[in-house]
């Protein structure tokens, strides 16, 4: 671990006694991982932060690499997009630092739920600023996540999310991704357990979502908070590709509620399991592969704390 070469001087500058001690984890092959970050670093060391980055091969070292600092620093910031957050989310959980956000990603759809700028000395600003908030977590199957999780085509899209895909195209990447995968989708048979109830849905896909915006600004619901101790549970219930297409202007707004074809569910707890044991279905988390149904579904509510700007106050 070396700290960042940047020059902590200038006006804003505190003492070393009062300075903070930060980890840097930045995805080297994020869609923006190659972008220059020494403004941001300018910024977070004139405004009392002592940076230490350290170098991470796979994304998957994210939580190992985190626990190791445990006790050596005060906060951690990530560089990257969400899937690569979502490797960060075990670790951050265990040891309890308060995490800032580098959005350089292709999404970036947890620092739009959370109004981080994508700029990033803007979003080095959030952080110099150190005002937090604790949000929830979804779990699925031992697994953390952020923004939402899926059962159903949504593993078919990650698959044909290339990095040079991702890269060339930006968020386009999921839109593409998508209408490749949705001509080619096969209803499953699935029973969804919540509150003590039971349903048996016919189904392309069931998404749970913590967050609001996922997939390249779909939004899960228009009324949805990452601190709300919530899931919401969408089920897209339809028999052809085209019915999928009717529905894609209340995707992006988060209208689905009383949508035809669409079931909604609000709960902190689901299950999905398959009616054809054997037909064991993908499922993802925060567009990373995460195993296969059956699963099991919960909210951590007030999870973790993360740099975010303040909220402008409401009139009473």
């Amino acid at each position: 671990m070396t700290a960042a070469s940047v020059d902590p001087g200038g006006p804003q500058s505190t003492t070393r006694a009062t300075r903070t001690k930060a980890l840097l984890l930045i995805n080297r092959n994020a869609r923006h991982g190659q972008s220059d970050a020494r403004a941001a670093l300018e910024v977070l060391a004139r405004r009392g932060f002592d940076v230490l980055e350290e170098h991470v091969d796979q994304p998957r070292q994210m939580s190992r690499t985190i626990r190791r600092a445990r006790g050596r620093v005060d906060a951690v910031i990530i560089g990257g997009g969400d899937g690569t957050l979502n490797m960060a989310a075990d670790g951050l959980v265990d040891v309890q630092l308060p995490l800032g956000i580098l959005p350089m990603g292709t999404a970036n759809d947890l620092a739009r739920t959370l109004g981080i700028p994508t700029h990033l000395a803007a979003a080095a600003d959030v952080i110099a600023r150190g005002h937090q908030k604790r949000i929830d977590l979804g779990w699925v199957n031992g697994r953390h996540f952020f923004n939402v999780a899926t059962v159903g085509l949504g593993a078919a899209v990650t698959r044909r999310l290339s990095r040079e895909r991702k890269s060339r195209w930006g968020s386009l990447a999921y839109l593409f991704a998508a209408a490749q995968v949705v001509v080619h989708a096969r209803p499953f048979a699935a029973h969804i357990r919540a509150g003590g109830e039971t349903l048996r849905v016919r189904t392309v896909q069931i998404t749970i979502g913590n967050g609001r915006h996922y997939g390249g600004g779909m939004t899960v619901d228009e009324t949805a908070r990452i601190d709300d101790g919530m899931l919401d549970l969408i089920s897209l219930e339809v028999e052809h590709w085209w019915q999928i297409v009717r529905l894609l202007p209340s995707l992006r707004r988060g209208t689905l509620s009383g949508a035809p074809h669409v079931r909604t569910l609000c709960g902190r707890e689901f299950e999905v399991r398959t009616v054809k044991k054997r037909r064991r279905i993908r499922v993802t988390a925060d567009g990373e592969i995460s195993g296969r149904t059956p699963a099991h579904f919960r909210i951590v509510p007030q999870a973790l704390a993360v740099f975010v700007p303040v909220e402008p106050a409401t009139e009473g």
